[in-house]
């Protein structure tokens, strides 16, 4: 499993990678493994400014549905239309192609609550 050490986590599985003031969300190789084949993502909060921990869409598998939540404040500027028609692009490739959301981030301090690489392998085992 990959852990790219370029990227920060969430505890709720989520990755954020960092470009200047914005930043892309995804979820991690672990959460689309435990989640199986995805089928669906449905984010409807473009142009929303949303809070840490809040929910920002969902994501579809054949077996259950989860709920996707912010790392940290933002606003969502756009959503990966790839997954429109791919969905599985996060099954195939959870850390390129297959991120989600890109977002503007409003506080940069509250990335230092994220965790790195090796703590968030820790915390899947």
């Amino acid at each position: 499993m990959e852990f790219p050490k370029e990227l920060k986590y969430s505890k709720d599985h989520e990755w954020l990678r960092v470009e200047g003031g914005n930043a892309y969300i995804g979820i991690t190789e672990f959460a689309q493994g435990e989640l199986g084949d995805i089928v669906f993502v449905d984010v409807d909060t473009e142009g929303d400014e949303l809070e840490k921990e809040e929910v920002f869409g969902s994501i579809e598998a054949v077996k259950t549905v989860s709920d996707l939540f912010m790392p940290i404040n933002g606003e969502v500027l756009s959503f990966n239309e790839k997954l429109e028609d791919e969905p599985e692009l996060i099954n195939t490739d959870p850390y390129g192609e297959g991120w989600v959301i890109k977002i503007a981030i409003s506080d940069v301090s509250e990335l230092d609550d994220l965790l790195d690489a090796s703590a968030y392998q820790e915390l899947v085992g």
